[in-house]
């Protein structure tokens, strides 16, 4: 019987969909964290009856036919890259991206990572890193004298040093676009890494025409929003449910041909 086969795909659909939700309720509290959402696309049909055959001697035609689907499958799960709400903490090295981009971070290996997490700190060397010590592109330095740090909108950052009444500049921040945003891959601790789906990475300065603007002392929150992710994953847990009643129903019918045939 199909059906049986059929409904274990649904089932394992719902189940993918309930491990997705479950990632969005745990990461609610992660810094620029993007919510995920699955996609899911039907499986091949059998032709019992090919829709637009001749019926008959005379050249009618079949108008509608017999398909049977198979199931369902996963297409995809991307994430929702939707502006996360800008919450102030004070903290002169907290960074907010207002739009589109993201901070560009060198790895250990020598390649660019990419994150909307701007909770930077200072390195032993005074340079701005991530909370795994990632340095953030392009490799600016803060004074260990430095009074004082400011991060304007267009990503220029100036220190006041003793003695000095003028702030002084000591480089300028960039953000990194793509034109499929989607098409990063996510490496975990908040980094993201392009691919062939993602397009090449354009650099630009904040506020520039593509690029979002810097907000110093702000955090981006997660765009995840618990009530629709609860209602989700309800929506997600009667499917699997109803599902597991078609495996039932069919185990039955089985059982009841099973018992004919016994008789």
């Amino acid at each position: 019987m199909r059906s049986l086969s059929i409904a274990a795909t649904g089932m394992q659909a719902q189940q993918l969909n309930v491990d997705v939700i479950s990632n969005n309720i745990a990461n609610i509290n992660t810094t620029g964290y993007k919510r995920r959402r699955a996609e899911f696309q039907d499986l091949l049909y059998q032709d019992q009856l090919r829709v637009g055959t001749n019926s008959s001697a005379d050249g009618t035609i079949v108008p509608a036919g017999v398909q049977i689907g198979l199931g369902v499958k996963t297409a995809a799960v991307y994430p929702i890259m939707q502006q996360g709400t800008l919450v102030e903490t004070d903290n002169k090295l907290d960074l907010a991206i207002q739009g589109k981009g993201f901070f560009q971070v060198k790895l250990p290996d020598g390649t660019n990572a990419y994150t909307r997490a701007g909770s930077f700190q200072l390195s032993n060397t005074g340079q701005i890193v991530t909370a795994n010590g990632y340095v953030v592109q392009p490799g600016l330095t803060i004074p260990s004298n430095a009074l004082n740090i400011s991060i304007d909108q267009s990503g220029e950052v100036m220190v006041t040093l003793p003695g000095q009444t003028q702030p002084q500049t000591v480089g300028q921040l960039t953000l990194a676009t793509f034109p499929n945003e989607a098409g990063l891959t996510a490496l975990g601790d908040n980094l993201l890494q392009d691919t062939q789906a993602s397009g090449q990475v354009s650099l630009g300065v904040p506020g520039t025409p593509g690029f979002g603007t810097v907000s110093q002392g702000f955090l981006e929150q997660s765009n995840v929003n618990v009530v629709q992710e609860i209602t989700n994953l309800i929506t997600a847990q009667r499917a699997y449910e109803m599902n597991s009643k078609v495996i039932e129903a069919s185990d039955q019918m089985l059982s009841t041909v099973n018992q004919l045939q016994q008789g």
